[in-house]
């Protein structure tokens, strides 16, 4: 029996504004949030005091709709949009 959720590993597009921080789509759900937070840690955007708030740099704040700092749960949300 298959394990794990197939949601998950289907490949999905990625908008114009989500690839220029994760790169070339199409590619599965779990994939863009590991290459995301492969960005948010090497671009040091994740928030000294509190870890669960991500600091948005230019191309980040695109893609959370503007938003300079989101929580790790919003971050999630506001990148399925971006995400067909």
């Amino acid at each position: 029996m298959p394990r794990g959720n197939p949601a998950l590993s289907k490949p999905l597009n990625v908008s114009a504004d989500l690839e220029a921080v994760v790169g070339k789509g199409p590619m599965a759900r779990g994939q863009v949030v590991k290459k995301l937070w492969e960005y948010i840690k090497k671009n040091g955007l994740q928030d000294s005091v509190n870890r669960r708030n991500i600091n948005a740099d230019d191309k980040l704040k695109i893609v959370f709709g503007g938003k300079g700092q989101v929580n790790m749960f919003e971050m999630t949300k506001l990148v399925s949009k971006h995400l067909s």
